[in-house]
């Protein structure tokens, strides 16, 4: 199912692994590929495609929950609107285990995207990092990149997430990934 806002989402009946990135990074190939569903989440070449929270019941155990991606909006009131709803669902959603936070593993750390990894610190909200793409670098260049948000969260926090290298394309990490979702 999904829903516009934390009031129209399902009852909490079970635990819940949501998935946020900014536009771009592969988010519902990632989750496609995950689920082994190649319709799942719609794939789009335009960003901020996205708008609502969308839930995937995974064997009757756990929810999949796809949220918009944060730092894009066409209009600004409708990018304010999704950073309220993506707010108050992290903070709110009682039934929430972990926030998979997606990230690009060819692009440096971005200011958007450390903002908002400290704003879960700040918070305490359990999340993990998955660094996707990393069929389309070298090995050395992707784990340069992790080592470049590893030393940019160390300035601010000692909080060391857990971080999964993945590939939507080819499925290598996913095993790993799934893995720790399902033990949650």
């Amino acid at each position: 199912m999904s829903a516009p806002t934390l009031a129209e989402c399902p009852e909490v009946t079970m635990p819940e692994c949501a998935f946020i990135g900014r536009s771009n990074v592969g988010k519902s190939s990632l989750l496609n590929m995950l689920t082994g569903k190649k319709d799942l989440a719609k794939v789009s070449a335009t960003p901020g495609h996205t708008k609502l929270i969308n839930y995937f019941v995974i064997n009757k155990k756990w929810r999949l929950v796809d949220l918009p991606g944060y730092g894009y909006a066409k209009i600004k009131e409708g990018r304010d609107f999704f950073h309220d709803v993506i707010a108050e669902y992290i903070s709110a959603r009682e039934g929430l285990a972990c926030v998979y936070v997606v990230i690009d593993s060819n692009i440096p750390p971005q200011k958007i995207d450390m903002e908002f990894i400290e704003w879960l610190i700040q918070y305490n909200i359990p999340f993990a990092l998955v660094f996707n793409k990393i069929d389309k670098a070298k090995p050395n260049a992707v784990k340069k990149n992790i080592e470049l948000f590893e030393n940019e969260m160390a300035l601010w926090t000692k909080v060391k997430p857990k971080i999964f290298p993945v590939s939507a394309k080819t499925g290598s990490g996913a095993g790993i990934l799934v893995a720790s979702m399902q033990a949650l």
